[in-house]
């Protein structure tokens, strides 16, 4: 099985952060959203990981080398032609192989058993949400297949939303659907959309069934970082029990690196603290502070704080990209 994550896009919505550093290397409980993802496909037999890559993307190749023993291509879109585009330029590595495709904003808990379901040519991961209207929904028939595909419903009839994950039993099928797209220039909002081309698959008499997901985070912006590190902290990464410095509260769950230094502080909840980052004599809250970072003097909640970044004074939320300093004098 080939996997493809697309990951070419700017992140406007997490500027300043993305202007310094890809959208997939934001840490989030100790990591980044990358290795998150790369570690839930960890138990998949996964011949090779092709990354879409596009601005930074040279930032992104260094983490997966430094950090996954993985067979790894990186592949450079200098379009933004949309998500179909990005899939086509791996399919020269693809051939007829099973693929799977997932976005790199989105992480998940889920189900990847037995993909290759019998009687079905794709799977597709869905989850059901009380507002479906921003993101992208299917419709199902009476036996469970998908039979339309439809972005940003006007109504709220239909609320099996679709995550960001996709199987195909084949590449071919899959590329030639993304071929006619482009050939037909169907484009929404001109860009290419996976949507559309899944679209033709089915019309085509693709067999496309789904599986929902327990759990969806999205790393799209900053509201949703935090909620995800939340998220996260809750399950399986806190790390507060190995914490013990003196004049420092912890106040669980938090991530907080063996590197990083605290003193006369209290850190937490849902605090992460990257690595050889400083807090001094500071209040953090529901906070993610970036490898380098400085926090003194101040009380933060909601706050995301860059690397090499520094921040000093009076209570605030803020959200501080690299190299950026708040409060200094």
């Amino acid at each position: 099985m080939k996997v493809v994550i697309p990951l070419a896009g700017f992140g406007t919505r997490l500027r300043p952060h993305t202007f310094t550093k890809p959208k997939p290397l934001i840490n989030v409980a100790g990591k980044a959203v990358l290795g998150h993802l790369l570690d839930k496909l960890a138990p998949l037999e996964v011949t090779e990981y092709i990354f879409i890559v596009g601005y930074l993307g040279d930032q992104v190749e260094a983490y997966v080398r430094a950090n996954y023993a993985i067979n790894a291509r990186f592949v450079e879109q200098t379009e933004m032609l949309g998500q179909a585009h990005a899939v086509w330029l791996a399919r020269e590595s693809l051939g007829d192989d099973p693929v799977f495709i997932i976005f790199v904003d989105t992480l998940f808990e889920a189900d990847l058993s037995g993909l290759n379901e019998p009687n079905s040519d794709a799977l597709i991961f869905v989850k059901e949400v009380e507002d479906p209207r921003r993101f992208g929904v299917v419709s199902l028939n009476e036996q469970g297949y998908i039979t339309k595909f439809v972005e940003k419903p006007a109504t709220m009839d239909n609320r099996l939303v679709v995550v960001g994950l996709y199987y195909f039993q084949h590449a071919k099928p899959l590329l030639s659907a993304i071929e006619q797209l482009m050939a037909r220039k169907i484009m929404t909002k001109n860009e290419y959309f996976l949507a559309d081309a899944m679209q033709l698959m089915v019309e085509a008499g693709q067999r496309f069934r789904t599986r929902q997901v327990q759990t969806w985070l999205d790393c799209g912006q900053p509201d949703t970082v935090l909620e995800t590190n939340r998220w996260l902290l809750e399950h399986g990464h806190d790390n507060s029990a190995q914490i013990n410095s003196p004049n420092v509260v912890i106040i669980p769950p938090v991530r907080i690196d063996p590197t990083a230094q605290i003193s006369n502080s209290v850190i937490g909840p849902h605090v992460t603290i990257s690595a050889n980052a400083k807090v001094e004599h500071s209040v953090l809250r529901d906070s993610i502070i970036e490898e380098g970072a400085v926090c003194r003097d101040i009380q933060l909640e909601q706050s995301l704080v860059g690397r090499n970044a520094r921040v000093e004074g009076k209570a605030r939320s803020v959200n501080v990209g690299d190299s950026s300093a708040v409060g200094f004098a």
